[in-house]
């Protein structure tokens, strides 16, 4: 299966060099000079690393097939693939995998199921599907997400009060996002 590392951003500057939208752990090994990749859509690649850079935490490559801006503009969206790695690392997980997982509160309550994984720019977000049906974005990480269970079909979530769709009653603010009403 193929997997997305990354999808091609806006051009940069006048000799094809993109920005990358990352979507891999792992930039440095996956976008190496000389790394050749393979493309979605398949007719647009494969392209071949010469070389990258970051600047302000955003990735820059320069690839060989493409020289200039306007091939730089005409490759945006295009997504970057790689086959899937079947090395088993503790704490990472495929969209494909999470996908249809039940999710169960800490207390055992069945709070829906996950239907993706978005990528947003502060970090990743569980797309819950409540039993109502209700669409909640749950944001991935460990103190809220504790428990992925492949294996066992699930994923425990322990959310703060009001996160959920479900919950919004309890929505807990704090006192420092409570203004002052003098």
């Amino acid at each position: 299966m193929q997997l997305t590392v990354a999808r091609i951003g806006r051009a940069h500057g006048l000799r094809g060099e993109v920005a990358l939208d990352l979507r891999t752990d792992n930039p440095q090994d996956r976008f190496g000079d000389g790394a050749v990749l393979a493309t979605e859509p398949a007719a647009r690649g494969p392209l071949t690393v010469v070389s990258t850079r970051t600047q302000q935490d955003r990735w820059y490559v320069t690839f060989a097939e493409i020289s200039d801006r306007t091939a730089a503009e005409a490759m945006r969206g295009t997504e970057l693939v790689v086959e899937e790695d079947s090395s088993d690392e503790d704490d990472a997980w495929y969209p494909h995998e999470l996908a249809g997982l039940r999710a169960e509160h800490v207390d055992g309550r069945v709070l829906g199921e996950i239907v993706g994984l978005e990528h947003l720019p502060a970090h990743d977000m569980l797309v819950l599907r409540e039993p109502d049906g209700a669409r909640t974005l749950v944001p991935f990480v460990k103190v809220i997400v504790p428990v992925v269970d492949v294996a066992g079909g699930r994923v425990v979530l322990d959310p703060p009060g009001g996160l959920l769709a479900s919950d919004a009653a309890n929505l807990v603010v704090s006192e420092e996002t409570v203004g002052d009403d003098d």
